[in-house]
């Protein structure tokens, strides 16, 4: 008898990307990875949020940045500028929001609990 490779249950990609696609989610999931300081770990849950609100053109539609542009943008080697991240967010659901730092234990147990509750 020969032995078969059992595939995921639900494959992990596509998982994360229709869960992102929930503003709530996606402004978690961004609040957590921006907390990393580390700017390449943002970068990519920004690329995967963008992916999930219909892929790089279609944000550019919704915020009449350039495509080119916003692909170099979010890019493993980018650097947005405040004022593309912005829009970027916006077209996603999201705003950039600054908390005072002795409430970010707070915001860090809110978006916890909002991951978990949709999960």
């Amino acid at each position: 008898m020969r032995k078969e490779r059992v595939p995921a249950a639900v494959a992990a990609k596509p998982y994360e990307l229709e869960r992102l696609r929930d503003p709530a989610t996606a402004a978690a999931y961004l609040s957590v990875a921006a907390k990393d300081d580390d700017p390449a770990a943002f970068l990519q849950a920004l690329r995967n949020v963008t992916e999930a609100m219909g892929g790089v053109s279609r944000i550019a539609e919704r915020t009449g940045l350039n495509r080119q542009q916003l692909y170099r943008t979010l890019s493993k080697s980018g650097n947005p500028e405040l004022r593309s991240l912005t829009k970027i967010l916006g077209a996603s659901g999201v705003r950039l929001q600054f908390v005072a730092q002795g409430a970010t234990r707070r915001a860090g147990r809110a978006a916890r609990t909002s991951m978990r509750r949709t999960a």
